[in-house]
């Protein structure tokens, strides 16, 4: 089987840790977060995935060259020119997706961190007989979303209705699909959106059937719900496998902690904290609902809570850095400094503290 990643674009959301690498080799829980899902993939036997992007393509398929050989899965690139929307790169990648089997496909957006039961959507896929499936997954709050509205017993999907003002359901399109590879002659090799052009066309041939997602669903594609989503992942790994992640006297909740990163006498970690590869915690430190990317250090008696750490900053002795301050690559907060909200560029020193949220060129 074979699957197309949606990659696209510049992953502003994500700044300033995108300035460094592509949006999909940022760190999610000690590893890229593309390698989630073609882990996953590769598990319920996908052989081929095809990145469909826009940006940079040699920084990711020289970083992804490595997880080739390990993964045993071949990973190629899909390059568009011009900005093709969600359904245009099916089109693109067409050669690659179709390859006379008639075997059925995965297409996925590269924000999406969950569960990924993939065996699951397979089976449910070849029972319905339909085109194509769509993982849906329960909101609280559907009106920010488009909503899909499908039949309860059988999930066939009747309509979809963009940020209701009424409620009409709360299930929303979780960005995982499966294809048949006849959904390829409907889509034209231009700009086109898979939601609101494509989707529709195949519900109105009654072809389209929903899926719901069990267990988690984020999309990681800003810091917030960056946050939201190491909860919720970490989380699983507690009911799936909780060797995996740190226990002591000195870790609170659900903590990953790489083998390769040192923590240091007296600290207090968790919950929901990510410690990356070859991190240094010193003596003393408090870390809550943070991710500490590789190689950085935290010095004595720190306090980083509801943050992002990039790759190689430091955080100074005594200082504290809180409330969705986000530290890009090598950037080197100065001892007993207070950041609320900072929003620090690549290779910065903050030698003054940051009083309310605030971008640092």
């Amino acid at each position: 089987m074979k699957a197309l990643i949606l990659v696209g674009g510049f992953g502003t959301r994500l700044r300033p840790l995108t300035l460094s690498v592509p949006k999909p080799l940022v760190d999610f829980g000690n590893k890229p977060m593309i390698l989630h899902q073609i882990e996953a993939l590769k598990e319920v036997g996908v052989t081929e995935v095809v990145l469909a992007i826009n940006y940079q393509p040699e920084v990711m398929l020289n970083f992804l060259k490595d997880f080739e050989s390990k993964l045993g899965i071949k990973i190629t690139c899909s390059q568009e020119t011009e900005p093709l929307g969600t359904a245009g790169p099916l089109a693109l990648a067409r050669d690659k997706l179709a390859d006379g089997s008639g075997d059925p496909f995965f297409v996925l957006n590269s924000d999406v961190i969950s569960e990924y039961p993939f065996a699951e959507l397979i089976q449910f896929h070849k029972a319905h007989g339909g085109e194509a499936t769509i993982m849906v997954t329960k909101v609280d709050e559907p009106s920010k979303y488009g909503v899909v509205v499908m039949e309860e017993g059988t999930g066939k999907v009747e309509r979809f209705v963009e940020k209701p003002k009424v409620f009409v359901g709360n299930k929303i399109n979780a960005g995982i699909y499966l294809f048949n590879p006849s959904v390829l002659d409907r889509i034209e090799l231009k700009p086109t959106s898979i939601e609101k052009e494509v989707f529709p066309r195949i519900a109105a041939d009654a072809g389209l059937f929903a899926m719901v997602l069990p267990g988690f669903w984020m999309d990681i594609g800003q810091p917030r719900d960056y946050i939201t989503g190491l909860r919720l992942y970490l989380d699983s790994l507690r009911k799936k496998a909780p060797a995996r992640l740190a226990s002591g006297a000195h870790v609170l909740g659900n903590v990953l902690v790489h083998e390769t990163a040192v923590i240091g006498e007296g600290c207090l970690i968790g919950p929901d904290v990510a410690v990356g590869p070859g991190c240094v915690v010193e003596a003393g430190v408090r870390l809550s609902r943070c991710t500490v990317m590789r190689g950085a250090r935290v010095k004595q008696h720190a306090c980083v809570s509801s943050s992002i750490i990039g790759w190689h900053s430091t955080v100074g002795k005594w200082a504290r850095v809180e409330n969705m301050t986000i530290l890009g690559e090598d950037v080197h907060v100065c001892d007993e400094i207070y950041s609320n909200g900072g929003v620090v560029l690549p290779h910065k020193e903050i030698k003054s503290s940051i009083l309310k949220p605030e971008i640092v060129m």
